[in-house]
């Protein structure tokens, strides 16, 4: 839906329409879509308490507030189909502004934590994981068909972080683990994270959780995982600018030049 449309929909049961233009600030929108917003959350989640959330993220981040409104509501929204808290100390989602097609737009970003949390709704995954290696600890591993991963991480003076792993143990007893060196999740973020060297990525402000991020993602891909949670890591790092009952399913419109643009 264009920027300039009205969006109307059915709020609840009642009659009361939900209507966003092209005159509202972005703040009036997601006050506007408390509705919409309440029938997204799990329970868990209180619509005053999202709605706090998203506010709090144009203030702590006020070139949030220069995207383009239809974006930002997109990704908000995406954060409230998903369950997870956009722009806390949690780490579970981000909305980070960045230049798309010569605009300033709001990009939707899966957190380590909140990854995790996705994992952990699929009954069959017993526990998942992501570690840094620092170059004092002892790791082994091994692969094949006798395959083994052993970490003893020393309690002080651990030293820079060398790689990283991520390990799924699901409840059938399968499992399965992914390593990469550190410079080898540094080059996979630069192909696949267009913004890693930007000003308001996750990847300045929390590298080691988002290099976890990457390994959980990887080791994923050895893992049993439902339709409903390869639409949720499809929505990750994605810009939309509609609204729909599954966030998952609608395309990201994201164009890259060839060049990151960094929103400064």
């Amino acid at each position: 839906m264009d920027v300039k449309e009205t969006l109307a929909r059915k709020a609840g049961t009642d009659s009361e329409e939900v209507k966003l233009t092209k005159d509202m600030t972005i703040a009036d929108m997601i006050r506007a879509m408390q509705p919409e917003i309440k029938k997204a959350l799990p329970e868990v989640i209180t619509v005053e308490r999202f709605t706090r959330m998203a506010l709090s993220a144009l203030n702590t981040t006020p070139k949030l507030r220069e995207c383009t409104p239809m974006s930002f509501i997109s990704a908000m929204m995406n954060a409230a189909q998903l369950g997870l808290e956009p722009n806390t100390p949690l780490g579970q989602a981000y909305l980070i502004p960045f230049k798309n097609k010569g605009v300033l737009e709001c990009q939707f970003q899966i957190g380590y934590k909140g990854l995790i949390d996705l994992c952990y709704r699929n009954p069959q995954v017993q526990m998942i994981q992501a570690q840094a290696v620092h170059e004092n600890d002892f790791f082994e591993y091994e692969l094949g068909l006798n395959a083994r991963l052993v970490h003893r991480p020393v309690l002080k003076d651990r030293g820079e972080v060398i790689l990283f792993y991520g390990l799924f143990k699901l409840t059938n007893g399968g499992y399965g683990f992914e390593v990469m060196s550190k410079e080898d999740v540094d080059a996979y973020a630069r192909e696949y994270s267009k913004g890693i060297d930007a000003q308001f990525s996750p990847w300045k402000s929390n590298y080691e959780g988002m290099a976890k991020k990457t390994l959980i993602k990887q080791v994923l891909k050895y893992a049993p995982i439902k339709a409903d949670f390869r639409r949720a890591l499809a929505t990750d790092e994605t810009v939309k600018t509609q609204l729909g009952p599954d966030m998952g399913e609608l395309n990201d419109e994201t164009v890259w030049d060839g060049e990151y643009q960094e929103a400064v």
